[in-house]
């Protein structure tokens, strides 16, 4: 597995207001918005591209599409759908999955409830949107299940990552077919498997809580 924690300043300012507990949930989901295309930006620098022949107003030259077949953007639900805007508007074309993981709060496993993705994933690229990359568990759970089904390369976006995560995930990922990317490491999970100092759970400060 390699990881990549992308060093920007406007990475690191737009996470430090993340992290503020008196920033109100539009404020929240627009930075994250943000955030997201910034880290997408940096996920994407190998994405499989095929060269093509244009013609400009002034000469023809040799350019770049994406190849096919296309990638793939799954959102891990709920909190995962306020990265896909941000995804998606870096890469308009993808096809877009999703994927609903709940986990036991006391084994800290996770299951999926909901699951929106082709059956048939060979040679796809797939980009799996999370914001929190906490125990490790719930994308353990996603990353095997694409590769099940035959994806060639796996990258999670994740607007923070805590050591032992990402330990869990190297040690069930070891080979290169998996890359993380997030805007920092935080320093540790607490008890109840919650990074610190992290930024309070994404999906309540998205969406309320429910």
């Amino acid at each position: 597995m390699r990881t990549l924690v992308v060093d920007h300043p406007l990475v690191a300012h737009k996470l430090t207001a993340l992290r503020d507990e008196r920033t109100a949930s539009p404020t929240f989901r627009r930075l994250a918005d943000e955030l997201v295309t910034l880290l997408a930006y940096e996920a994407t620098r190998e994405v499989r591209v095929v060269p093509v022949e244009v013609t400009t107003p002034v000469a023809t030259t040799t350019g770049c599409h994406l190849g096919t077949p296309l990638p793939l953007v799954v959102p891990i639900l709920r909190a995962g759908l306020g990265m896909l805007d941000g995804m998606t508007r870096l890469l308009p074309t993808a096809e877009v999955g999703f994927l609903g993981m709940v986990r036991d709060e006391t084994s800290l496993v996770a299951t999926a409830y909901a699951n929106r993705l082709p059956e048939d994933l060979t040679g796809r690229e797939v980009f799996v949107l999370d914001p929190m990359l906490a125990t490790g568990g719930t994308l353990i759970t996603t990353v095997q299940l694409l590769a099940d089904r035959g994806a060639e390369r796996i990258t999670a976006i994740c607007l923070l990552a805590a050591p032992e995560g990402i330990a869990a995930l190297n040690s069930a990922f070891p080979g290169d077919d998996l890359t993380v990317v997030c805007a920092a490491v935080d320093e540790r999970l607490t008890e109840k498997g919650y990074i610190t100092p992290g930024l309070g759970d994404a999906g309540d400060r998205l969406y309320g809580v429910v």
